[in-house]
């Protein structure tokens, strides 16, 4: 994870300092820019074009770039997806750092690496997107005059004149400043970006216009001290009411529980989501269930963002990445489920036929109760009439399972991938052993799906 610990204090003060003496000037001042750099790059979200760049060599490569804005010099870093086809229509992430922060911490993942560059979406989507991360003035998104959103519209210009890009599907993200940022391409752009996803975000780098609906989603921590998570929440509500959805105070977490719940809003607009995520934890964007420590490698954050973007349809969808051909699946039909990394069975505990038996690993044995049979419903069932069922009906990572009376719910639906994971289908995420453990008894639960052992299973 990037290193923020000695930033807090220029973030707070640059929070305060916006909010308490540069918020109107900012406000004013950003709706006197929206010109001709703006309406180049505004196809509207829901019509795709062919940009200018699509059928040609591209004439832009990954690595950090300058270019001309607002009559500055601006750089950026640039990540095309692997094996770049320049006839097909790319995404494009954009995302923006923090106060203090770097572009080049965007793109590298800081201390985490590869699996949190760019906020974990280029793991997420296997590097099968345009990524670009610019760099702020004074390493922050003061946004004086308008002068970032110009460069976003000065970005975007360049990339359909250079790469293939699916105009529909440009996607804005950022923590803290860059949450901020994010949110001011929410209010100013919303015809041009499909979604936002802002990170322990406030009103920053100001608001021109914020009255069109747009995708947006909101992630806080409960006990944030930088940027109070009223603040994201204000954020939040700006886009129920553009987005037309039912009003209402979504659950939070409690403090101590070390966790995070996850809401999208009903009656929205058709196409344009709301959703909030609130974490027991302070101000970070890689906050980790069970613990107080963030990990740009273990966080919830990334899927459930990669989950909302992903939504929005059509780009080249991820190539998974290729398993070797030895890896066992574990296949239709009735009989155990052995784990390959603990070379032990799925297993209901205690022989137990009552709803909510918890669901673990144990030496196989042969006995009734590691007996599943796949059904054409999708079930994973034992005993005959008992289903392998993800608790409470939980999206969330570390979510445990049980079995229950099979009822035709989502968490009771499983498909058995060639590759020898299971996925949850309600949560999109992969049956998983918790920290790799081979004991008996560990108890088994859903996780975000990282080709690991500990999620790879087989038949026998």
């Amino acid at each position: 994870m990037p290193k923020r610990s000695s930033l807090f204090g220029a973030i707070a003060a640059a929070a305060l300092l916006v909010l308490s003496t540069g918020h109107a000037a900012l406000s004013n001042s950003l709706g006197t820019t929206v010109s001709s750099a703006s309406t180049a790059s505004s196809t509207a979200a829901g019509a795709l074009a062919p940009t200018a760049g699509c059928g040609k060599n591209p004439t832009l490569a990954s690595g950090t770039h300058t270019i001309q804005s607002g009559g500055k010099t601006r750089s950026f870093i640039l990540r095309l997806p692997d094996n770049y086809n320049n006839n097909t229509p790319y995404r494009v992430f954009f995302g923006f750092h923090w106060r203090g922060g770097t572009a080049g911490e965007i793109d590298s993942g800081g201390t985490s690496g590869y699996p949190w560059s760019f906020y974990g979406m280029r793991q997420m989507s296997n590097n099968n997107g345009i990524f670009i991360a610019p760099q702020g003035i004074g390493n922050g998104w003061a946004n004086s005059g308008g002068e970032d959103v110009t460069l976003v519209d000065d970005l975007n210009r360049l990339l359909d004149a250079s790469l293939c890009v699916d105009t529909t599907q440009r996607f804005a993200m950022g923590f803290s400043y860059g949450g901020g940022m994010s949110y001011s391409l929410a209010c100013s752009r919303a015809t041009v970006f499909r979604a936002v996803a802002v990170y322990a975000g406030a009103q920053l780098s100001g608001c021109s216009g914020g009255t069109q609906p747009i995708a947006y989603m909101g992630l806080h921590g409960i006990s944030d001290n930088v940027l109070n998570i009223s603040q994201g929440r204000s954020l939040r509500d700006r886009f129920v009411r553009n987005n037309g959805c039912t009003a209402q105070n979504p659950p939070e977490p409690g403090a101590g529980s070390r966790t995070h719940i996850t809401t999208t809003y009903s009656g929205c607009r058709a196409g344009y989501p709301v959703v909030w995520a609130a974490f027991d934890n302070g101000h970070m964007p890689g906050p980790v269930d069970g613990t107080y420590a963030e990990s740009g490698i273990t966080t919830w954050t990334k899927g459930e963002v990669w989950r909302f973007f992903s939504q929005f349809g059509t780009g080249p969808e991820p190539t998974p990445t290729p398993t070797p051909t030895v890896t066992p699946t574990p296949g239709p039909g009735s009989g155990p489920i052995r784990g390959v990394g603990s070379n032990r069975c799925l297993d209901v505990s205690g022989v137990s036929q009552a709803n909510g038996a918890a669901v673990q690993i144990w030496d196989c044995n042969g006995q009734n109760n590691q007996q599943w049979t796949t059904t054409t419903a999708n079930e994973l069932r034992v005993y005959g009439n008992k289903c392998l069922d993800v608790s409470n009906q939980s999206t969330t990572d570390g979510a445990t399972v049980q079995i229950w009376d099979c009822n035709g719910q989502n968490n009771q639906k499983w498909r058995l991938n060639t590759d020898g994971t299971i996925t949850a289908l309600g949560a999109n995420k992969c049956l998983d052993v918790p920290n790799s453990a081979t004991a008996n008894g560990t108890r088994l639960a859903i996780w975000t799906c990282n080709g690991g052992n500990n999620q790879r299973w087989t038949r026998g």
